[in-house]
């Protein structure tokens, strides 16, 4: 009879390693083994294993998808918990799990982690803390102890320079909304088993839907230690425990019969989406006829020539008829005079990535714009200049260049903050890509200052005016 065998929330074997291995990749003597192995028994037990998402973040167990045989998600450094809020918001029934070292959570994480915590947020979180950056090479951590030598503190952690380690629990613990927080530790078989039992219990409370749970576990780090697996148990029992005291915090799990709180948005389709933002029946049947070439337009200037109120524009124009866009944008530090950009996609088919990095389109408000972006403008794409300001010819050959003095024309309508508007509406004008009508429609919803409506429609009136007399 087999008493003993390979967790079914694993897969068989760990392509990490290799092909057909039995092992993992995790160092001798490492902490993240065993976690893991406790972690599957408690989905094998609570049979939760099809409904488990594992959230696992740069870090040890970045690779953690190669052995939990579940849904998993590779998140960016520290973001685990807001990844988890938004699978937490689309899959009510999931049981979504928070994967994080301490340099991860601690360091890179701290707002993700507080905040998630704070709204108590339905999710189990396995906080491995073992003093250390292990992934990349062993620098400082927020745990790193007094004393303790890393790559970026060789002669020891000091609290004048480096201020003093970070207790996890205790800051989760300071806020009110979570059900359930403890410090466990690897140090000892016995201690091993509390650990097993409190990772059960933090996934059972996700389970009967209680809120947050976080289980921080001190962990071995052998060979950024620079130790042997005993040796690393010990330190581990002698240093970091009397530092990160083991103990259960916080158990309300019997106090709470589910979350009050529902995190299911208001709506169940697309349909019910528009109805909720209030998007009449007429405009959901929307939608563009003609055939038109995607743009990927850059809208580049000054912090204070209006270049992001021009990307919403024509977002919003876009979406008007019936296209699909998305609209990023960009700062620099100034809040005038500062570069500024932002990247607007247009087009008939689904959006990937709002991200633009080599435009078909750009419209360049001064002479930085111009610099800055020219050289990575597709060939055969469209460069619109403001003449006014940008004394310099395009260089290329293989694009259209469109000399339009928008600022001086702004300037004759009685106010120059408005040459944004009649560069949007000469591009409008010049792609034909939509109805310039479209934007006299979206500008007065867009504008948030009611009392510049129109004038800006003047704006437009004058782009047609320069059109038809320089351009047509």
């Amino acid at each position: 009879m087999i008493k003993h065998t390979k967790s079914k929330s694993f897969y068989d074997t760990f392509e990490r390693k290799g092909p057909g291995q039995k092992v993992t990749h995790y160092c001798p003597g490492c902490g993240h083994g065993t976690i893991h192995k406790l972690i599957a028994q408690a989905l094998d037990e609570l049979d939760v294993q099809d409904r488990t998402i594992v959230c696992s973040p740069v870090g040890c167990s970045v690779f953690a998808y190669y052995y939990f045989d579940t849904g998993n998600i590779q998140c960016s450094h520290g973001r685990a918990p807001a990844v988890a809020t938004a699978m937490r918001r689309v899959h009510d029934d999931a049981i979504i799990i928070c994967y994080q070292g301490d340099g991860d959570l601690a360091g890179i994480g701290t707002t993700e982690i507080i905040h998630a915590a704070n709204r108590g947020e339905n999710l189990t979180v396995f906080f491995v803390n073992n003093a250390i950056y292990g992934m990349t090479g062993g620098q400082m951590a927020p745990t790193t102890l007094f004393g303790q030598k890393t790559m970026t503190t060789p002669t020891g952690r000091t609290m004048a320079q480096d201020g003093a380690p970070i207790g996890v629990a205790e800051i989760i613990n300071a806020i009110k909304s979570p059900v359930y927080v403890e410090r466990t530790s690897l140090g000892t078989p016995g201690k091993i088993q509390k650990t097993r039992k409190a990772i059960k219990q933090a996934l059972q409370n996700q389970v009967e839907k209680k809120g947050f749970s976080l289980v921080e576990i001190l962990a071995p780090c052998p060979i950024n230690w620079k130790m042997e697996p005993l040796q690393a148990r010990k330190w581990l029992q002698e240093h970091l425990e009397p530092v990160f005291p083991v103990k259960q915090f916080r158990d309300n799990s019997d106090e709470l019969i589910q979350a009050q709180f529902s995190t299911k948005l208001p709506w169940k389709s697309d349909e019910e989406v528009l109805d909720y933002f209030g998007v009449n029946k007429e405009q959901k049947q929307v939608k563009q006829e003609k055939e038109i070439e995607e743009q990927l337009v850059k809208f580049s200037g000054f912090g204070g020539q209006g270049v992001m109120l021009g990307g919403v524009l024509m977002a919003n124009c876009a979406t008007e008829e019936g296209l699909n866009a998305t609209w990023l944008p960009s700062y620099g530090p100034e809040m005038r005079g500062g570069t500024a950009n932002a990247s607007i996609i247009i087009s008939q088919d689904s959006i990937g990535s709002p991200v633009v990095d080599f435009p078909n389109v750009l419209i360049a408000m001064n002479g930085p714009s111009l610099d800055a972006f020219e050289e990575k403008v597709h060939a055969g794409g469209t460069i619109l200049v403001n003449s006014s300001i940008v004394s310099q010819k395009i260089s290329r050959s293989d694009v259209t260049a469109v000399y339009i003095p928008v600022s001086d024309l702004a300037s004759e309508v009685g106010m120059i903050a408005g040459a944004n508007i009649i560069m949007l509406a000469t591009y409008l004008l010049v792609s034909k890509i939509m109805d310039i009508n479209t934007l006299r429609k979206v500008l007065p919803e867009s504008i948030k200052k009611k009392q510049f409506v129109d004038i800006n429609m003047k704006m437009i009136d004058k782009a047609e005016e320069y059109f038809k007399e320089h351009l047509s």
